[in-house]
């Protein structure tokens, strides 16, 4: 029963976060490395994160800033292609400790940003070639991501619908692109792993609709700040994880 219900859990999770309650996304990656081990639950992990993208994206279609998409997209994608390299015989623990602590520093410059208005900040390319390319290797390695988009999309100041539409959009694009290298590079997704899906999908489902009632209830500014307490508390997890 234990062995179900934790990835169930993760599975619920993972539906509510991706309704829109940005960065609790790390409990779900936590709980299901717990479950079934930090790589082998990446590969189970994908095929739900796909299947969510594509709730997302069918709710919060209209709610999309393409501009922003398209300027984070190709250092995701650069940052995925390293990952695919290093990831076999990069030290989990050392890796999780550094993404640990690199996650913390930025939610404290973003709680300072957020006191000064800085919006000349997502123009520069140092700001979206770092968010974008650390982006794209963490969900590479572990599915973690939230973190680092959440700060680049946070520093846009978007209103929170469009935050949600926009990132919907883009992992569903990133996690798609992720797929063949699971497959056939870390050989993390087979049968077994997808039959296991199966039985988690009800729960991904239920969280998404509980989750969609519970963002219609926060104001873009509470929001944001739920997103900036949820990250700091994620990093915090992988710290000492």
């Amino acid at each position: 029963m234990t062995s179900y219900l934790i990835p169930f859990t993760a599975a619920f999770i993972l539906g509510i976060s991706k309704s829109g309650l940005k960065g609790i996304g790390i409990v779900v990656v936590t709980l299901m490395a717990l479950a079934h081990g930090a790589k082998a639950s990446t590969g189970i992990l994908l095929p739900l994160l796909i299947f969510a993208d594509v709730l997302a994206v069918l709710y919060y279609n209209r709610h999309v800033r393409w501009k922003y998409l398209f300027q984070l997209l190709p250092w995701m994608i650069g940052g995925v292609l390293i990952a695919v390299f290093v990831g076999k015989d990069l030290p989990e623990y050392i890796f999780k400790k550094g993404m640990a602590v690199i996650i913390i520093i930025s939610v404290i410059i973003m709680f300072f940003w957020e006191r000064y208005d800085k919006k000349n900040i997502p123009n520069k390319l140092w700001f979206i070639g770092t968010t974008g390319f650390a982006a794209g290797f963490t969900t590479m390695i572990g599915n973690l991501a939230g973190a680092f988009t959440n700060i680049f999309f946070m520093a846009t100041r978007i209103p929170k619908n469009e935050f949600i539409g926009t990132a919907a959009w883009l992992f569903f694009i990133i996690n798609l692109f992720k797929l063949p290298f699971h497959i056939f590079s870390w050989d993390t997704i087979t049968i077994q792993s997808l039959t296991v899906d199966l039985y988690l999908i009800p729960g991904v489902i239920l969280g998404f609709i509980i989750g969609l009632k519970v963002v219609k209830q926060f104001k873009d500014h509470q929001y944001r700040k739920f997103i900036l307490i949820m990250t700091a508390i994620g990093g915090l997890v992988i710290l000492f994880k």
